[in-house]
């Protein structure tokens, strides 16, 4: 009985080493497929820098803007940049102006002209 019992401890043992190992690899891999950094503010566009006040107007209450940390809404890292948005569409101009005037879920519309609209998604691709 004691002998099972170590038996079983080294398999126990064994099986936790080898899922830490696959939780690092998996980690250490996903790690090279960070997403690129924002674009540095000294090296906006004046459309960038309109979007940015528009962003801090209209988004910063519900969505960072340099992290995909959630706040109220997703962070907008790289959102551009990334295959699907949350909603697993990708993000094409037109569905963020959609997503953006309309609302989706638990977004509300969000009331913007023309201008702040080009301005606020030259912003987005900024980031």
């Amino acid at each position: 009985m004691y002998h099972e019992d170590q038996m079983r401890t080294r398999s126990l043992a064994s099986l936790f080493a080898l899922s830490t190992c696959a939780a690092s690899l998996s980690m250490a891999l996903t790690g090279c497929r960070s997403l690129p950094p924002s674009k540095p503010e000294a090296m906006w566009t004046m459309e960038e820098a309109r979007g940015a006040q528009v962003y801090h107007d209209k988004c910063a209450k519900c969505h960072y803007p340099t992290t995909t940390r959630g706040l109220k809404g997703p962070g907008l890292q790289a959102i551009t940049k990334i295959r699907a948005m949350p909603s697993g569409a990708p993000p094409t101009d037109e569905r963020l102006t959609n997503l953006i005037l309309r609302g989706r879920l638990m977004m509300p519309p969000t009331p913007i002209n023309d201008d702040e609209l080009r301005d606020l998604l030259a912003y987005l691709h900024s980031l």
